[in-house]
C-alpha cells in the first residue's frame, strides 16, 4: 500500500511538471559577477567570435560607474570578465553592432551628461575607445541601433530626456559626424523603436514618452523627414519602453507599451494606421520600465517579458494571437530592473532572459521549456517502466 501511494504521488508530480510546460530557472550562480551596481542597460552578442553570447554591462546612471564585459564559456556561464575602458562614466545605455563593417561587434555607450562613446573591437573582444557621437552633454537615456537611412551600415538613435533626441548617421567606417534631431525638443523620451509602421518601405520612429506626455509615431517620408506624426495611447501615459511586433499576425505592426502605474497595452495596427484598437495584456497597475518580445515556447507566436521597478518581473505567453495571455512570474525578487533582454545564453535553441538591475545583482534566467508532445512521450515511457 505504501509503495502504491509513492507511485501515485510520483506520477502526480510528473503531471504537474507536464502542465507547466514553460519554466524559467535562475540561481545565485546565474549572475554577472558579485557587483551590486547601478546598472541601467546591457548588450548581448558574440563579442569574441567564439560562437556564444557574451554580455556588456552599462553601469552608473547619474553617477560614474565602471562598465564591464562578461565572456560566456560556451555553456551559459560567465567565468571571465574585464572592464570596458579605463574611465568610469554615467552610463545609461549600451548597444552592440558592427559599426565599422569589419565583421565583429563594436560597442556604443550612452551617458548622462557626459560624451557618448564608441569602442572598436579587434575581433577578439579587445576594445579601443574610438570617438564620440551625438551631443556631448545631453541627458541620454537610451540608444537604439538601426540602419535608419538604409545605406548598409548601422546608425545610432539617441533618446535624451527633456532635450532634443538625435539620429547619428554612420559614414560606414564607424564615424558619426552627421547628426540631426527627431521628435519635439520638449519630449521626455525614454525609448524609441524603428520599424515600418505604415508599410511604405521606409523606417518610422515610435517614441515612448514619460511624464504623462503624448506618445507618437513619427512617419518617415522616405528622405529622413519625420514631420508627420500619429499619436497612440491616452495622451497621459507614463510610458518607459515600447516594442514592435505583428502580435496578431494580420500583416500590420503592433505597438507593445510598458507603462508606469497603469496596465501595459498592445495597440494594434491596421489599414487606417491609427492604432486606436488596443487591449491590456498586463492588467496590473505595474511600474514597468522595459519590455522585450520573443517566441519563448517556439509556437510561432511572439511572447512578452517585462521588467519592473520594485515589483516582480513577468513573462506573458501568447496563446491566441494576442487575445489571451498566460502570466508567469520570473521570481519573487522585487528589484529595480531598468532593462530586460532575451538571448540564447546556453545554446540550447531556446531564448533566455537577462535582467539589468540597479543596486542588485544582474541576473539571467534559463528557459527550460519542454515541448508537451515530448513530455507526454517521456511520461508514457516512465509509466511503462513502472
Amino acid at each position: 500500500m505504501i509503495k502504491l501511494k509513492f507511485i501515485l504521488l510520483f506520477l502526480g508530480g510528473l503531471s504537474i511538471v507536464q502542465a507547466q510546460s514553460i519554466d524559467f530557472f535562475s540561481s545565485n550562480r546565474l549572475i554577472f559577477g558579485t557587483h551590486e551596481e547601478r546598472t541601467a542597460s546591457m548588450g548581448v552578442g558574440d563579442i569574441d567570435n567564439d560562437g556564444d553570447m557574451d554580455v556588456v554591462i552599462a553601469n552608473g546612471r547619474h553617477w560614474p560607474g565602471q562598465n564591464r564585459i562578461f565572456f560566456n564559456n560556451g555553456r551559459g556561464k560567465f567565468s571571465v570578465s574585464k572592464p570596458l575602458g579605463i574611465e568610469r562614466s554615467t552610463s545609461y545605455s549600451t548597444e552592440l553592432a558592427d559599426f565599422d563593417k569589419d565583421g565583429d561587434l563594436d560597442i556604443a555607450v550612452g551617458n548622462d551628461m557626459a560624451p557618448n562613446t564608441i569602442f572598436i573591437n579587434d575581433g577578439k573582444g579587445n576594445f579601443t575607445k574610438a570617438g564620440t557621437f551625438g551631443e556631448n552633454y545631453a541627458s541620454t537615456r537610451n540608444l537604439v541601433v538601426a540602419d535608419i537611412d538604409k545605406d548598409g551600415d548601422e546608425d545610432i538613435l539617441i533618446t535624451n530626456r527633456g532635450m532634443q533626441n538625435e539620429i547619428c548617421l554612420n559614414d560606414g567606417k564607424g564615424k558619426f559626424g552627421q547628426t540631426f534631431g527627431f521628435g519635439n525638443k520638449a519630449d521626455a523620451t525614454i525609448d524609441v523603436e524603428v520599424a515600418d509602421m505604415d508599410n511604405d518601405g521606409d523606417n518610422d520612429l515610435i517614441l515612448a514618452n514619460r511624464n504623462e506626455q503624448q506618445n507618437y509615431i513619427y512617419l518617415n517620408d522616405g528622405r529622413l523627414n519625420f514631420s508627420t506624426k500619429t499619436p497612440f495611447g491616452s495622451g497621459q501615459d507614463k510610458t518607459r519602453s515600447v516594442a514592435i511586433s505583428d502580435i496578431n499576425k494580420d500583416g500590420f505592426q503592433d505597438i507593445i507599451s510598458a507603462n508606469i502605474g497603469e496596465p501595459n497595452r498592445i495597440y494594434f495596427g491596421d489599414a487606417t494606421f491609427k492604432f486606436t484598437k488596443n487591449i491590456e495584456f498586463d492588467t496590473s497597475s505595474s511600474n514597468t520600465s522595459s519590455i522585450a518580445i520573443i517566441d519563448f515556447n517556439l509556437d510561432g507566436q511572439d511572447d512578452i517579458v517585462v521588467g519592473n521597478f520594485k515589483q516582480a518581473n513577468h513573462v506573458f505567453i501568447n496563446n491566441k494571437q494576442g487575445r489571451a495571455w498566460e502570466k508567469i512570474t520570473l521570481s519573487d525578487k522585487k528589484t529595480f530592473t531598468y532593462d530586460i533582454l532575451t538571448a540564447d545564453i546556453n545554446r540550447d535553441g531556446l531564448p533566455d532572459i537577462v535582467e539589468s538591475n540597479s543596486d542588485e545583482f544582474n541576473r539571467y534566467y534559463l528557459n527550460r521549456y519542454k515541448d508537451p508532445v515530448l513530455q507526454e512521450r517521456d511520461l508514457s515511457m516512465l509509466m511503462a517502466e513502472k
